[in-house]
């Protein structure tokens, strides 16, 4: 039987109308705060995040002190962290321009996914995830399989790589496996924008808290600020264990591995030393050996006492100084003689010296020594010495005398290259090479005695030729040079011949200048 349908009145399509647009409204009511609700998560996510990433520059801060203070130990989890910084950083960012771009995508190219305003938008999310060609979804998915098979390699807790093996999970749910998508598709499709944007702010989330883990992991592979003691000692440490009569001698009496909320009582002897931080400070007056005896009474939490006995010994000793000169046991006039200066127990920049009444200056060589010029011949020369004590005060080290004396007269040498190339100083009376003698320029004057190596200047002097008759032929030089006449002379002798050097004038450092007693007897090759 046919049946036959009724025509529906406007009145009536109007009323259908009407119910269709409530139902709508209805269902937009809904869904508005359902949305709410993801703005909501969201915000609570960002905070998290940020103070997750606040702790984890904390970590990476301690891992650049611990770096440079010790580099050895420290090197290769330093590495290691910056590797984890590297990877959590750049999953974070591409899932930062993915909110981004989907943001973008709902409310235009000045929207942003902080203030969305098309939460509901379905194509936003899927254009920028999952369009053909230019979807970002696969390379997410591959990103963070990529970083969960890295950060489990560095987690040894259990529980934690459980945590973070399901953070960053890429598997469908089973009981949506019949939907037949992909990770992507599963996540993206037909989702709000918001819900979206949320996902990827949890995947944020995620990836500073795996970071975090890892990072005290690294952490504890390096023991930083770990101390390990296995036994109580009480120890005295003293400024120094020799101690000049008149100082005082000082020392720090600590018990290792002590509970800095409670500290020990000190007693030396049987006397309890009432002092901070355990310092005792006693005079020394007398010159000897000493023992610094005591112990030290350690109560715990129970009232239970214990003793730990202490004992240092330590040496006082007279002020002395000791002073020598660096070349020999008198100082010349108007020479610069290095002079060495120590105090026993004093570092040498708390040594100071000087010249007593003006007979000549001391200065420091910039190396730790002195230089000291006398000015006065044949008259006592006084250094004086004074330390400086740790509190500041001044202590004579006594007074230290030596002769003056002038520089005694040089020897006349003439200075040449061997066939090494070897500097060689000729002081006559053997055979010399004539060819040595005629790459020289002239002669040289020091004294060189294997203590003093001292060099002159020499003014002029002559030598002095003899013909076949036997007759002296003088030749005046050119200041320290050979002239020219000399030169012609020396071209001319014959093997066997010999000439003298004499009447050599020289002047030495001292300002002194002098004639030479002696003469350089030449016998040519």
């Amino acid at each position: 039987m046919k049946i036959k349908k009724n025509k529906i009145s406007p009145r009536q399509k109007m009323i259908n109308l009407m119910y269709v647009l409530l139902m709508a409204m209805l269902a937009l009511n809904v869904s508005s705060d359902v949305l709410n609700g993801f703005s909501l998560v969201d915000e609570s996510l960002s905070r998290s995040t940020a103070n997750a990433n606040v702790q984890n520059m904390a970590l990476y801060s301690n891992f650049e002190q611990s770096m440079a203070q010790n580099p050895e130990k420290v090197g290769e989890w330093y590495e290691r962290a910056q590797s984890v910084r590297a990877m959590s950083d750049s999953l974070y960012q591409l899932a930062e321009e993915l909110k981004i771009r989907i943001a973008k995508k709902a409310d235009g190219k000045n929207g942003l996914y902080s203030n969305l305003e098309n939460r509901e938008d379905l194509e936003a999310a899927t254009y920028v995830m999952l369009a053909p060609g230019s979807g970002q979804g696969q390379q997410l998915f591959n990103e963070i399989t990529s970083y969960r098979e890295n950060i489990l390699g560095m987690i040894t807790d259990s529980i934690q790589r459980k945590i973070i093996e399901d953070n960053f999970s890429t598997e469908i749910p089973r009981k949506d496996i019949s939907m037949m998508k992909n990770w992507q598709e599963y996540h993206f499709e037909n989702m709000p924008a918001i819900a979206a944007i949320t996902l990827l702010t949890k995947l944020q989330n995620d990836v500073r808290y795996a970071e975090g883990e890892v990072l005290h992991t690294l952490a504890k592979n390096i023991d930083q600020g770990d101390v390990r003691v296995n036994q109580i000692r009480a120890l005295v440490i003293p400024n120094s264990k020799n101690v000049v009569r008149g100082n005082d001698f000082t020392a720090q009496i600590i018990l290792a591995a002590v509970d800095s909320t409670q500290r020990p009582e000190i007693y030396i002897g049987d006397e309890k030393l009432e002092a901070e931080n355990g310092i005792y400070t006693n005079k020394c007056n007398t010159v000897g050996d000493y023992t610094l005896n005591g112990y030290m009474m350690v109560h715990d939490g129970g009232g239970v006492s214990s003793r730990y006995d202490f004992s240092q010994s330590y040496t006082v000793v007279e002020p002395t100084a000791t002073v020598s000169a660096s070349l020999m046991n008198v100082l010349y006039a108007g020479f610069e003689n290095p002079i060495s200066i120590s105090v026993p127990g004093v570092p040498a920049n708390r040594i100071s010296a000087r010249i007593a009444q003006g007979k000549g200056t001391l200065k420091s060589d910039g190396k730790g020594g002195y230089i000291a010029t006398p000015t006065q011949i044949g008259e006592e020369l006084k250094i004086e010495v004074t330390a400086t004590n740790e509190d500041g005060g001044r202590q004579s080290m006594g007074q230290y005398s030596f002769r003056v004396r002038q520089l005694p007269d040089p020897t006349p040498f003439i200075e040449y290259k061997d066939k090494d190339g070897n500097t060689q100083r000729y002081r006559g009376g053997k055979p010399f090479s004539k060819q040595a003698l005629m790459s020289t320029n002239g002669i040289v004057a020091a004294i060189d005695d294997g203590l003093l190596n001292i060099s002159f200047q020499v003014l002029s002097f002559d030598i002095v030729f003899f013909d076949n008759m036997g007759n002296a032929i003088p030749r005046k030089s050119d200041g320290t040079l050979f002239s020219t006449a000399q030169k012609e002379m020396l071209r001319n002798l014959q093997r066997g011949k010999r000439f003298y050097i004499s009447n050599v004038r020289a002047v030495g450092p001292d300002k002194v200048e002098r004639q030479l007693p002696t003469s350089l007897e030449v016998i040519m090759n």
